[in-house]
């Protein structure tokens, strides 16, 4: 007896399910199937795909972070204890980096497979692209130089592509463009390490969405698009203020 085809209905309940559980690799399997069974994804789909591999990643860079220091503040220390002590903990971070890795591999080898190929121009391409530049930025943060810059290249060309359409296709206000450009700005600061082309980007999405800003949105919309700008003008801030601190230093 052949096996029954799940409904579309169903792996969006058991989707649901897991992300309450917080069991996101679990999350992520449905909508794998998802894809696979029924092809594009609809926008809540899409959006529960979103969140299981940033809380799988988030965990994962987060754990990274710590043990970078604690390796890096273990190594300062010259006693023979320390250097066996230090071979653990980067035994131990490189566990987490292969983890990492792998996590942004498979939603980038999901996009480039399935998704981008079916997605339909505007505010989904902008999406997939912007969820591309991500996981290829996450890999830039801790891989080697020469994987560093391969990864960092990648995600620029991601993000690039995403940003044009989004110019093209999305008002300066949708969450999605605004998203973008959040993101796009952390790139050209954490990754390229441009403070200036940060602050160039944002500030020029901040005032193009600020001067459009109007009542005929939805309330929701309205309420993602103001959060994303308050995040926006808060890295503005920061980043200013690290440019104002090196031409004082210079």
């Amino acid at each position: 007896m052949p096996a029954r085809i799940i409904s579309r209905e169903e792996y969006l309940l058991l989707a649901k399910v897991a992300e309450e559980a917080e069991r996101y690799e679990d999350l992520v399997a449905q909508i794998k199937g998802l894809t696979q069974t029924y092809g594009a994804l609809t926008i809540e789909e899409r959006n529960l795909l979103s969140v299981a591999y940033k809380n799988i990643t988030n965990s994962l860079r987060s754990s990274w972070r710590v043990v970078d220091s604690m390796e890096k503040l273990e190594a300062a220390r010259p006693s023979a204890q320390s250097k066996h002590q230090v071979s653990l903990i980067r035994r131990q971070r490189v566990r987490i980096e292969r983890e990492l890795t792998d996590a942004c591999k498979d939603i980038v080898k999901l996009l480039n497979d399935s998704l981008l190929a079916t997605a339909k121009a505007g505010e989904e391409t902008v999406f997939y692209y912007k969820l591309k530049g991500d996981y290829y930025r996450y890999l830039a943060e801790f891989a080697q130089q020469q994987e560093r810059s391969r990864y960092s290249d990648l995600s620029l060309a991601a993000y690039k592509f995403a940003y044009k359409h989004a110019l093209a296709m999305l008002e300066p206000t949708h969450p999605t463009r605004l998203g973008l450009a959040l993101n796009f700005a952390v790139y050209y600061h954490d990754v390229r390490k441009s403070p200036e082309r940060a602050c160039h980007l944002g500030k020029h999405a901040f005032d193009e969405a600020v001067a459009c800003l109007d009542d005929s949105s939805s309330m929701q919309v309205m309420r993602d698009s103001m959060m994303i700008l308050q995040l926006l003008r808060d890295d503005l801030v920061i980043w200013s203020s690290e440019m104002q601190r090196d031409a004082v230093s210079k």
